[in-house]
């Protein structure tokens, strides 16, 4: 992101420290051994409160998608959209996420998916309104 743009919504993702790319923020609890995203102050799965912020991996793996071809209330950007849920390779932790590919037929079932993101539209006071999603990519990149 640039001085120039901000994010959809603060807390959800952080620019890598290289700036080469964006980095989703999720939560890990030693109670219950596992991720979840967005951040929370206590962990879904346990309650416990001994949440760690962590920097999610950015390699993911289709579960299941959809083109969206009407804009919701408020929305910013460009329809159709792809929207889907993918699962993070490291963490095993399924996300609901925008998706680069608005075509269904062009997605398939466990399909490599990288974190990428996506400028959405410039709001009322012409700053870039930047969001997270997932692009397909080739095997192995």
């Amino acid at each position: 992101m640039t001085s120039d743009s901000r994010a959809v919504h603060a807390g959800l993702f952080d620019a890598t420290s290289d700036g080469t790319g964006i980095r989703l923020i999720g939560g890990w609890s030693p109670t219950s051994g596992r991720h979840h995203f967005p951040v929370l102050d206590s962990c879904p799965y346990s309650g416990a409160r001994d949440v760690e912020r962590v920097l999610l991996s950015t390699r993911a793996t289709l579960w299941a998608w959809t083109a969206v071809t009407a804009a919701p209330p408020g929305y910013l950007g460009s329809v159709p959209y792809g929207f889907g849920v993918v699962e993070l390779v490291e963490e095993r932790l399924r996300i609901i996420t925008r998706l680069t590919e608005s075509d269904p037929s062009a997605l398939a079932f466990d399909q490599s998916m990288q974190l990428v993101s996506e400028v959405l539209g410039v709001d009322a006071s012409g700053v870039e309104v930047v969001t997270w999603a997932f692009a397909p990519t080739e095997e192995g990149e």
